[in-house]
């Protein structure tokens, strides 16, 4: 099975020429798209449509648009509009978060499956009063739970995947069927040494080893609580973060592939990256890792 590649980094604390420099890089390198993470830094939706203008054949994504954050009738336009202005090359890509992200921010949390059932639902029946695009943007749900999985199946054009091995990606596509978007992220590291990769993986895995929706999954595929103490066991960082030589990552982005996922979503952990430094200024660009798994 062919696959495409993407790219997905926090790119918060790029100054807008070294953003500009960033897209237009990947876009040499053959990358398929390059997704606008949500958290807390610039709005994804203005920074795609300028990362849309700087650029002429990448795609642009929200990886991922949190829904709690506009309401579904906002995403309709926005969608619209960027696939509109960029000839196409916009995808957008939907989340339901996580509860101490949106509460703080005056939102009441709601069970995942009927939150974005109703939002996709609204999204489709919202009318934009503006020239409609000539090829539609995807909409693509970041989706774990088999639940999930099958409203996204139901509903949308793909499934956005985090932190998951081939095995699960396999169960996914089964799930989704065979002409469903299956966009799988491979955090990855490109080292051959072993303590060195994984202090790596454990640093970039901070954030998502404690979220209990992570876990949920995680041990559906056999992992327990063991796992997820002092920053990830050496099974877990094994199984969800690739590292090694250059050969060992392509292997993966093949096993992905064979696997079912039709695209895949470098994204590296810098062998440089400091905890204080992601926070204040996004994370570091491995080009040595992007260049070696470019599609060209």
């Amino acid at each position: 099975m062919s696959v495409r590649q993407g790219v997905l980094l926090f790119t918060d604390g790029m100054p807008v020429d070294e953003l500009d420099a960033y897209t237009t890089r990947l876009e040499s390198h053959g990358y398929d798209t390059v997704w606008v993470p949500e958290i807390a830094g610039r709005e994804p939706f203005a920074t795609c449509a300028h990362m849309l203008a700087r650029s002429e054949t990448i795609r642009v994504g929200t990886g991922i648009a949190n829904v709690y954050v506009r309401d579904a009738a906002a995403a309709a336009q926005g969608r619209q509009t960027l696939a509109e202005l960029s000839g196409g090359r916009f995808t957008l890509g939907l989340g339901v978060s996580h509860p101490f992200l949106v509460e703080p921010r005056g939102h009441q949390w709601e069970l995942p499956v009927p939150k974005m059932r109703r939002y996709l639902h609204d999204i489709a029946e919202t009318e934009v009063d503006s020239p409609p695009p000539a090829t539609r943007a995807p909409v693509i749900v970041a989706a774990h739970g088999p639940k999930l999985l099958a409203l996204a199946a139901a509903r949308a054009d793909g499934v956005f995947m985090y932190l998951m091995p081939p095995e699960y990606v396999r169960e996914a596509r089964e799930v989704l069927g065979p002409d469903k978007e299956l966009h799988v992220v491979m955090r990855c590291c490109l080292s051959e040494d072993a303590e060195r990769a994984r202090a790596m993986a454990r640093q970039g895995l901070e954030f998502y080893v404690g979220l209990p929706a992570y876990h949920r999954v995680w041990k559906s595929i056999g992992f327990d609580d063991r796992d997820f103490e002092n920053g990830g066991s050496d099974r877990l960082i094994d199984t969800v973060i690739a590292w090694g030589d250059e050969k060992r990552l392509r292997d993966r982005v093949a096993a992905f592939a064979e696997a079912g996922a039709s695209h895949v979503v470098v994204t590296p952990i810098h062998p440089d990256e400091e905890r204080r430094v992601e926070r204040a200024a996004g994370i570091g660009v491995d080009w040595r890792c992007l260049e070696a798994l470019a599609p060209r």
